[in-house]
Formats: structure tokens, C-alpha cells, sequence
């Protein structure tokens, strides 16, 4: 039986082997594929991207990078108006900073500003946002008083503070009142008192506002942290600076650098309050770009203050940036 079977055996025909390169073949034509498809498949999510995109580019393009690269442009003209005949005066604007007064007292003004209404605001809104976040009685009436600004017209404000700060206002007729009759002063009319009447109002404007953001990041964190914090008897002010300014750290230089742009190029608050008066006392970068395109019709001149505040603006906004990011 053995013998028959290794018989049978001999008599089976072998298997051919497999050629070698019919498999490579085979393999070749397996990868030429996949590379087909693959970019036959980014050919059609490019096009894809460029459908969906090209909006949104074109937008940024005409409405962003445009206007930018004019304002430039403009910077470098002698141009008394829209009526009048440009002439390109290269640098003479930039190098008339130097002996305008005008714009050196701008430039103080802008700088005490900014210097006073980010650092106070960020840091009370930041203490107020905190305290919303602990959800005391009364937080909810609380946090749509501090949202109201937010929702008032700039005009509107401005009107009120004229009340407040009018010779026969609130602020003199509290002091007259108080028997302090010797602190009544015209306060927007006053070089000492101009300024500091606008960022007050910057202050009241922006610090609810900014609060009630603050407070909606403080409810993200989980409640867990603050309870293991109070586990190891850490108080309220521990929680907000030991253990929650560090997790909202980049938030918190991101209001503050939005806060520092809206502030550094706002104009609106001087416009509607005290027109830069008296004097220069209270005029600013901001108000100064404006007037001198809009009033005094130098075009060019007002757009090299123009590129001046962008350049300060993201200066500013990197040296934010670099005080805030975390150190994770």
C-alpha cells in the first residue's frame, strides 16, 4: 500500500512555480494604482478647497490685504484732499512726526491711555469676572448689569457722561453738596482733567463687558479644581490667582490684546466727548488719524499715522502675546 501510494505520487504532476516576475509585475501595477488614486483623490479636495475658499479669500483679499497695502501706499502721498492732485513725497510724512506737535502730543496721550485703561481693566474685569463666577445672590441681575454697555450706543454714552461731567453734572453737584466746592472744575474742558474724563469712560465702558467674558471662562474650568483648592484651605484670592489664572492665562493675553487694539485706534470716545480739546489735551492717535484725514484733508499725512498704529498695534500685540503665553 506504501509502495502505491509513493507511486501515485510520482505519477502527480508538480506545481509550476510562481514566475518571479510576473509577481513583481503584479506588485508595480498594485502601487501605480494606489498612487493614481491617491492623487486623483487630492486633486479633487483641492478643487474642492478652492471651491469652498475662494469666497472667503477673495473677501480677504479685496477687503483685508487691499486696503492694507493702500494704506501703505497712500502713506508715501502729498494728498490735500479727494479733489485735489496726489503727489508721492516718499518718506516726508514719517520724517514729519519728528517736529509735529501735534502728533507728539497725540503720541503722549495715546501711550497714557492705553498704559492705564488695558493694565485696569483687564485686571478688575478679571477680579469681577472671578467674583460672578462664584454665582453670589443676585449674579445673573448682576452679570446683565455689567453686559449693559456692551449694548449701549457709543452716542448714548457719550450724552451720559456730557451729564456727568458737566459744570452744573453729577461729579460737581455731589462735591458742591459734599462742601468741597474748591474740586468743581469744567472737567472736559480742563487740560488736567480732559484725558483722564475719557478713560474713565474707556473704564466703564469696557470693564462689565469684559467681566462677564472672564466670567463665562472661569465657569469652564471644572468645579473639581476649585474644590480640591478649597480642600487644602486655599482662600478665595489663592483660587483666582494660584490656580485659575494659570489655566486661563493665554485667554486672558487674548482679551487683553484685543482690549489694547480696540483702545489704541478707537477715536470714538474723544470724537463724541471733547473733539481733542482743549487744546491737544486730550487728542490721541486714534482722533488724530481722523481729523487730519476727515477735517484737516491731509490724506497722506493721516495714513502714515495710519501705518504707525498698525505697526505699534501688532508690536503690542506680540509683547502681549510673549507677557501671557503659558509655560506649558
Amino acid at each position: 500500500m506504501l509502495k502505491q501510494t509513493k507511486d501515485q505520487a510520482k505519477r502527480m504532476p508538480e506545481a509550476s512555480p510562481i514566475p518571479v516576475n510576473a509577481t513583481t509585475n503584479a506588485t508595480a501595477r498594485r502601487s501605480v494604482s494606489v498612487r493614481v488614486g491617491s492623487a486623483a483623490l487630492q486633486r479633487r479636495n483641492l478643487l474642492l478647497f478652492a471651491l469652498l475658499g475662494s469666497p472667503a479669500l477673495i473677501w480677504f483679499l479685496a477687503f483685508m490685504v487691499g486696503p492694507l497695502f493702500s494704506m501703505f501706499y497712500l502713506s508715501t502721498l502729498e494728498w490735500g484732499g479727494l479733489l485735489a492732485q496726489p503727489h508721492f513725497e516718499g518718506l516726508a510724512n514719517y520724517l514729519y512726526f519728528f517736529g509735529d506737535p501735534t502728533f507728539l502730543a497725540a503720541a503722549k496721550n495715546t501711550a497714557l491711555q492705553v498704559g492705564i485703561d488695558v493694565p485696569v481693566m483687564i485686571l478688575l474685569a478679571l477680579m469681577l469676572g472671578y467674583f460672578l463666577n462664584t454665582r453670589p445672590r443676585g449674579y445673573r441681575l448682576l452679570s446683565i448689569i455689567c453686559f449693559t454697555p456692551a449694548l449701549m450706543s457709543a452716542s448714548a454714552i457719550a450724552m451720559m457722561f456730557l451729564g456727568i461731567y458737566a459744570p452744573a453734572g453729577i461729579i460737581n453737584t455731589i462735591l458742591s453738596a459734599a462742601g468741597l466746592s474748591g474740586l468743581t472744575r469744567i472737567w472736559l474742558a480742563n487740560e488736567s482733567t480732559a484725558l483722564a474724563s475719557i478713560i474713565v469712560m474707556d473704564l466703564w465702558s469696557g470693564i462689565g463687558f469684559t467681566a462677564v467674558i472672564f466670567a463665562a471662562r472661569f465657569a469652564s474650568i471644572p468645579r473639581e479644581v476649585f474644590e480640591a483648592a478649597e480642600i487644602d484651605g486655599a482662600s478665595h484670592w489663592t483660587k483666582m490667582w494660584r490656580v485659575a489664572f494659570p489655566i486661563i492665562r493665554d485667554f486672558i493675553g487674548t482679551m487683553a490684546s484685543l482690549q489694547f487694539i480696540w483702545i489704541l485706534g478707537s477715536a470714538q470716545n474723544v470724537l463724541l466727548l471733547t473733539q481733542g480739546g482743549p487744546g491737544n489735551a486730550s487728542k490721541t492717535l486714534g482722533y488724530m488719524l481722523y481729523d487730519e484725514a476727515f477735517v484737516s484733508s491731509r490724506l497722506g499725512y493721516s495714513q502714515a499715522v495710519g501705518v504707525l498704529l498698525f505697526v505699534v498695534g501688532l508690536l503690542g500685540m506680540l509683547l502681549i502675546r510673549r507677557i501671557f503665553r503659558s509655560s506649558d
